[in-house]
């Protein structure tokens, strides 16, 4: 990345950073996006959890043989031992398995931007200097910066992330450890990382605690002066009901922990299941690829996925 890149980046995030929200921020960490879940008959949200979005918007419009034919193959893949079932425990494996795609996906198309001499490793100094090389060649153009998000604390947050991935410690991300920097809210191990720095967002009084006024400001800026929206007053109503469990008037890490990583739905889970229950024609908790493929509108419909390409390339996380 040249010194160009690295500065349109840098100053784009931090406007991204610095700017103040005038709406409704969403800080719970869901499985990648998908659309709102509605009983129509479209079964666009199962084809988005089957497929994954960008690929159930990729191709439209395909026959019913082409659906099938491709369904067919993706079938084979979802049957790991090969005993002719899917069981809702195999589809649960290929939904989540589809989910964390786009993060594979996406460290694989910046991995370049930070490997500068290609040894398939990134070292912290090379993150360090594709990011902040700029910064650290120029300090004095950016004296003035004192928001707290400013190069000053975010290099040395980077820093403890980067850290907190390096599991060997050596100080140089492999493959695995750049993905869970880059991501630290799809790795256990970076949990505490995700909750530390979502504290140190909202907090805006250092008293390592969020009170139910930094919870809203977080999320609403009420710059006008006028009456707060409904959608707020719910919200406040949440943070006294449910976010501040303890009811000591903030919330401490653990039940920031709880927040804004909920642990009591598994979207994966329950879209197997009902995946499973609607195509499972006798009703034995398993489907054969013909029950899945008398069903294949509810899988792919007419928006197959890009598979036809895909089986043709190697995706070890698939």
């Amino acid at each position: 990345m040249d010194l160009s890149g690295c500065v349109s980046f840098t100053l784009l995030f931090a406007c991204l950073v610095l700017s103040k929200p005038t709406m409704r921020k969403d800080r719970v960490y869901h499985e990648p996006e998908l659309s709102r879940y509605e009983d129509n008959g479209t079964h666009k949200y199962d084809h988005e959890a089957f497929l994954g979005k960008e690929e159930a918007s990729t191709f439209d419009q395909l026959t019913p043989e082409e659906s099938k034919q491709r369904l067919g193959k993706i079938v084979d893949r979802i049957d790991v031992d090969n005993d002719g079932y899917v069981t809702i425990s195999e589809l649960k494996s290929w939904i989540k398995r589809v989910q964390k795609r786009y993060v594979y996906e996406n460290v694989a198309k910046v991995w370049s931007d930070y490997d500068a001499n290609k040894d398939n490793v990134i070292a912290w100094d090379e993150y360090k200097q594709a990011t902040y090389g700029y910064y650290l060649a120029n300090p004095e153009e950016f004296e003035d910066t004192t928001d707290q998000f400013s190069f000053r604390k975010m290099l040395p947050r980077d820093e403890r992330r980067f850290k907190a991935a390096d599991l060997d410690g050596d100080l140089m991300a492999n493959r695995e450890e750049f993905t869970a920097f880059l991501h630290p809210e799809d790795f256990e191990h970076m949990k505490d990382i995700v909750v530390l720095e979502t504290l140190e967002d909202i907090d805006k009084n250092g008293d390592g605690f969020v009170d139910e006024d930094e919870y809203i400001a977080d999320m609403f800026s009420h710059e006008d002066g006028g009456p707060e929206p409904d959608w707020v007053r719910t919200e406040r109503e949440q943070f006294s009901d449910f976010r501040d469990t303890n009811k000591d008037g903030k919330m401490d890490k653990e039940e920031i922990r709880r927040w804004i990583l909920p642990q009591d739905y598994d979207h994966a889970q329950a879209e197997a299941r009902h995946l499973v229950y609607e195509s499972d024609a006798d009703k034995d908790q398993m489907l054969t690829k013909e029950e899945i493929l008398d069903n294949w509108n509810m899988f792919v419909g007419s928006q197959a996925t890009n598979y036809g390409e895909d089986l043709k390339r190697r995706h070890d996380e698939l």
